[in-house]
């Protein structure tokens, strides 16, 4: 309501920031808090398997310095820039709960930000003085320090991120205690970690499996030893990822495990929901196969064999942030802002006056005849946009055509107006309707003219932006005045 509304009528502007921060989730957790201890536990075996004249096994150790380079590169990067793109996305399409979530974390992100700090120092020195620590045993067990100490520090911001995550999903009693420790202590935060963190040595472990065939050769004695301890590591971590799954089911909500079948795909999707478990079932199975083949018969296992795993434990990873970002439907903040960025509380006003009254950025306060349509667009723009385009990725066109059976024919308006403040009800993923009755009309005439004139709708960045002239500042000075001469009369009447 307080922001110009940034918008992308082609791609969606939730979607837009789930690119980025899947992106950034699967380098997070499978390279940097799974990958760096995996490699630094790699390079301490070296050490610990090396003959008694020697620092280190050289040729086990050249291959664990390789492995990490595609790590630094990786991370530095892409890892890097996607950060970044998660902030500037989500203050673009979701300033409000942006904004909601630094008032309540400030400290928490701060205290987040020097340990990513830290772990970028960390990195840099861990990689960078790689082959100086070959040079004597202190100096390379030094470095297996650092190494540990970089693992630490980035399981560390995974943490305190989880925490914010868990709070946006289930904000526990928060809502009625704000606190910073309320909102950290979380229903789902623990849940969550204990999750996460097995689950990003298992991605890790599979990426390692992978980048072994490409740094060892076919039949070497090598090969066969990365690929047992490989294995082993995943291994260990998968139970501990099975029953943190389990855990982290259970202390979901019961709204947010029946909202499961819609978030995995789409709602055409649930009708294949039972069979996408099976498949998730069997991704599982699969990277646990090849690793528990790997303990047996290391020497057998070819690259080929490794690929297909690797593929699903990346997916299962990104479907798993697809999911945890919808289940929470219809709030981004559990319980207190619901995805279209307005506050429950705040709710009750806008469905007795309006939305459009209280809009900072808005041209139509008030609705009549010569503006419905442009008032229909207004009331999109702020509580359907975050969601729905008008012809692209979810379009609202195509969810009326498709509930209505109207891919040929008008939409109906007065069904539409009369179906959109109880479609709630029907789809429990989606926010109340927020305005009142008259918006709901306005909203509907403005989705029957996008399916008969196929119009794009602009977002801020394009268009500007107009302010409510009952917000600006002459409106406020006649306001004030009128409150004055209100005052002065019932002062005289006494």
């Amino acid at each position: 309501m307080d922001f110009p509304m940034f918008h992308l009528d082609w791609l969606n502007d939730r979607f837009l920031i789930a690119m980025i921060a899947i992106i950034h989730v699967l380098i997070n957790h499978g390279i940097a808090v799974g990958f760096v201890p995996y490699i630094t536990w790699l390079e301490q075996k070296g050490v610990k398997n090396s003959k008694p004249d020697e620092i280190t096994n050289l040729q086990w150790d050249a291959v664990a310095e390789k492995m990490m380079k595609v790590a630094f590169i990786i991370t530095t990067t892409v890892g890097a820039m996607t950060g970044v793109g998660i902030w500037f996305s989500a203050a673009l399409v979701s300033p409000a709960s942006i904004g909601s979530l630094i008032r309540v974390f400030y400290w928490a992100w701060f205290t987040e930000w020097t340990i990513f700090v830290t772990e970028v120092v960390l990195i840099m020195v861990y990689y960078l003085t790689w082959k100086n620590s070959n040079r004597s045993l202190q100096a390379k067990l030094k470095h297996i320090r650092f190494g540990w100490y970089l693992s630490v520090f980035s399981w560390f911001t995974m943490a305190i991120i989880v925490a914010i995550l868990g709070f946006m999903m289930d904000p526990g009693n928060w809502n009625t205690q704000h606190s910073f420790i309320n909102g950290f202590t979380n229903p789902i935060y623990l849940p969550q970690l204990l999750f996460r963190t097995p689950t990003a040595m298992i991605v890790a472990g599979t990426f390692g499996y992978f980048l072994v065939f490409i740094f060892t050769k076919r039949g070497s004695d090598l090969r066969t030893k990365t690929i047992l301890t490989t294995a082993k590591w995943v291994l260990f971590w998968t139970p501990l990822s099975i029953l943190g799954a389990i855990y982290y089911y259970k202390a979901m909500p019961a709204a947010m495990r029946d909202n499961m079948s819609t978030a995995v795909g789409t709602i055409e999707f649930q009708q294949y929901y039972n069979l996408l478990k099976y498949i998730i079932l069997g991704a599982t199975a699969s990277v646990f196969l090849i690793a528990l083949f790997g303990v047996i018969k290391p020497s057998k296992v070819k690259w080929y064999m490794v690929v297909i795993p690797t593929i699903m434990a990346f997916s299962f990873l990104g479907i798993f942030e697809r999911v945890r970002e919808f289940i929470r439907k219809p709030y981004v903040i559990g319980g207190y802002m619901y995805s279209n960025l307005l506050r429950k509380e705040d709710y009750p006003l806008f469905q007795r006056d309006g939305i459009l009254k209280y809009a900072t950025y808005n041209s139509t306060p008030e609705i009549t005849e010569s503006n419905k349509i442009e008032a229909g667009k207004n009331v999109f723009m702020l509580s359907c946009s975050r969601c729905h385009t008008t012809q692209g990725i979810n379009s609202i066109t195509y969810v009326f055509e498709r509930m209505y059976g109207s891919f040929n024919k008008p939409l109906d308006e007065s069904a539409m107006a009369a179906y959109i403040p109880n479609m709630h009800n029907g789809r429990t993923f989606m926010p109340p309707f927020p305005g009142n009755q008259k918006e709901a009309e306005a909203l509907a005439a403005y989705i029957k003219f996008l399916q008969q004139s196929h119009e794009t709708l602009d977002g801020a960045q394009t268009s500007g932006v107009v302010i409510n002239p009952l917000n600006n500042m002459d409106a406020a000075i006649q306001q004030k005045l009128a409150t004055h001469t209100n005052d002065t009369i019932k002062t005289a009447q006494k």
